[in-house]
């Protein structure tokens, strides 16, 4: 029997001879040594168990606020509704609750709550499943209380986004940034954009439309957000900083506050008592008016939230504000505003006694924090490219720092964590590092790279463990390497080296989590050393999964999201 004779599958070998099982990226051989103990018994055919285990989505971080407008609303239920990647939240602050909406299959970028204010719509992106099937843009009806679909509209009618709920691409061949209607006559519909606002009339199922003259005052490049007054007034926002009152039923405007703010007028909220908030972009301001837009009082979001996109209504005198920097904070034009939600940050790996955590940024800087009292302990660099992996090994000793410029930099740790002396550095691979797992014992340790890689490495050292059998038997204290004997049946059938980003063993050595490019988490059974293992599979991130993580007690989850910016929370039941 050839070498090769023990088992072959389209994009894996088996080879008893070297111990080993080859798989196939690109068409770049990976070799995965086997343990001793498995070998005698391991067959490519055996199929793979399911977990008993399933994920629930728990809570969600992250708003989506860089690229999307008046997406921030209070409910009856004073949940607060917004989206993040293709899941829209309802967020109970004073009970501190989430619940979900997970209809959506890709990035929801607009939401808008019906006068009954129970149905919602929101509106997605084109995207495409991992198969490359296309998945068309469209608007979700639902219902808040149930989180029941009530309607899918525009299938197969947009092209590759639904911006704004209620646009309909009659309106206007410039872009359209705000659609709605109005509040206290159904049969008015407001839309605006690029240079234009347009009132638009409903009259026997069609529309009419007329233009809002801005007469004497200088037409500005954008208006960018609409409120109403409760007699019925339509009031403006504009890239020129200009808030302007259109009086009820007319295309005039009535009322000008030229340079309400310095920059943009991103969001605008009339309040319950009649008066009026405006939020500034480029100027962070929150204003309020009064009846008469008399200016009654400021007060400015910190430079680090970044401008404001959107301001609602709370309870009490409560707003909630948007900002570009995907941030929701919480507070009054009386009081500052604090943080709600955030998103931050690269790569971090705890000190075993989880005193000090190591955080990696995107230029080759990286620090080591105090997570008691918050304190910058030290500021370290290694290259000028971004740092992939942090890494304490399992007893402290060391510190494993990897980096996209192909090298792992080695320090040794002193005085529970706190004190760091680089050692060395590991250079062999020939592409940039993406992972890294110690042994339990904290021997040695592992890498991936970009272009494939598996590598062993000596930390006292800084060699590299060529001998198989030195490594063939090693226990590893994590699995979060893509490339390995104990995961490589997460690979499905024909996939890129690149559509795997994370994986993440529990900690009672029963389960992997897997994060891909296509937005699904899967959970298999550990070990996945079958091709092609069966998965649970979920949805709620848009775009690529970076990373996945269990907590110390495997009770939850946690799930990062690129493009969208968010953190997902699963429980494991």
């Amino acid at each position: 029997m050839s070498s090769f004779g023990a088992g072959k599958t389209k994009e894996v070998i088996f080879s008893i001879e070297e111990g080993s099982v080859k798989m196939f990226l690109r068409g770049r051989p990976v070799p995965m040594l086997i343990p001793d103990e498995l070998e005698p018994t391991y067959s490519l055919d055996t199929r793979s168990e399911l977990p008993s285990c399933r994920l629930k989505l728990d809570w969600v971080y992250g708003y989506r606020g860089r690229d999307c407008r008046a997406n921030l609303y209070l409910l009856p239920t004073g949940e607060i509704v917004y989206f993040v990647a293709s899941v829209a939240v309802l967020y109970s602050v004073e009970e501190q609750r989430q619940r979900h909406y997970l209809g959506h299959n890709d990035d929801i970028k607009c939401l808008a709550v019906h006068p009954d204010m129970v149905t919602i719509a929101t509106g997605q992106v084109a995207g495409t499943t991992k198969e490359g099937k296309p998945l068309p843009p469209h608007v979700r009806i639902w219902d808040s209380v149930s989180l029941s679909t009530l309607h899918v509209l525009g299938l197969g009618v947009f092209d590759r986004a639904v911006c704004c709920v209620g646009f309909s691409k009659s309106c206007s061949n410039e872009a359209v940034l705000v659609a709605t209607f109005h509040p206290t006559d159904p049969t008015v519909l407001i839309t605006c954009g690029k240079s234009h606002i347009y009132f638009w009339t409903l009259e026997g199922g069609s529309l009419s439309k007329r233009q809002g003259l801005f007469e004497k005052h200088e037409k500005p490049k954008y208006v960018l957000c609409v409120t109403f007054l409760e007699g019925g007034d339509v009031v403006t926002g504009d890239s020129g900083g200009n808030l302007y009152v259109w009086g009820k039923g007319g295309n005039r405007i009535t009322q000008a506050v030229l340079g309400a703010h310095d920059g943009g007028v991103f969001g605008l909220c009339a309040l319950r008592d009649g008066t009026l908030v405006s939020g500034g972009g480029r100027d962070r301001r929150v204003v309020l008016w009064g009846s008469d837009c008399s200016k009654l009082q400021e007060v400015e979001v910190p430079e680090d939230f970044g401008p404001v996109r959107t301001v609602a209504e709370g309870q009490g005198d409560t707003l909630y504000v948007g900002t570009t920097r995907n941030c929701i904070l919480q507070g009054s034009i009386h009081m500052a505003f604090s943080l709600l939600v955030q998103d931050p940050a690269r790569s971090a790996g705890f000190y075993p006694s989880g005193s000090v955590l190591a955080v990696g940024t995107v230029t080759g800087r990286w620090l080591l924090l105090d997570t008691e009292t918050h304190d910058l302990v030290a500021i370290h660099t290694d290259g000028n490219e971004q740092i992939s992996v942090v890494s304490f090994s399992p007893d402290g000793a060391y510190l494993a720092v990897g980096s996209h410029d192909n090298l792992v930099y080695v320090y040794t740790v002193d005085q529970g964590g706190r004190k760091v002396s680089r050692l060395g550095k590991c250079s062999g691979h020939s592409s940039f590092i993406t992972h890294l797992d110690w042994a339990q014992d904290s021997s040695c340790f592992v890498t991936n790279s970009g272009d494939y890689e598996i590598l062993y490495w000596d930390p006292a050292t800084c060699k590299q463990i060529t001998s198989a059998d030195a490594v063939r038997n090693m226990e590893w204290a994590t699995a979060t390497c893509i490339l390995g004997f104990g995961v490589f049946g997460i690979w499905s059938e024909g996939t890129d080296g690149t559509d795997i980003n994370a994986v993440a063993r529990s900690h009672d050595g029963k389960l992997l989590a897997s994060a891909d490019d296509f937005g699904k988490v899967h959970l298999f059974s550990y070990p996945c050393s079958q091709p092609r293992a069966l998965s649970h599979k979920y949805g709620g991130h848009s775009s690529h999964v970076t990373n996945v993580a269990f907590l110390w007690d495997d009770s939850m989850a946690l799930t990062t999201g690129g493009k969208d910016t968010s953190v997902l929370q699963w429980r494991v039941v």
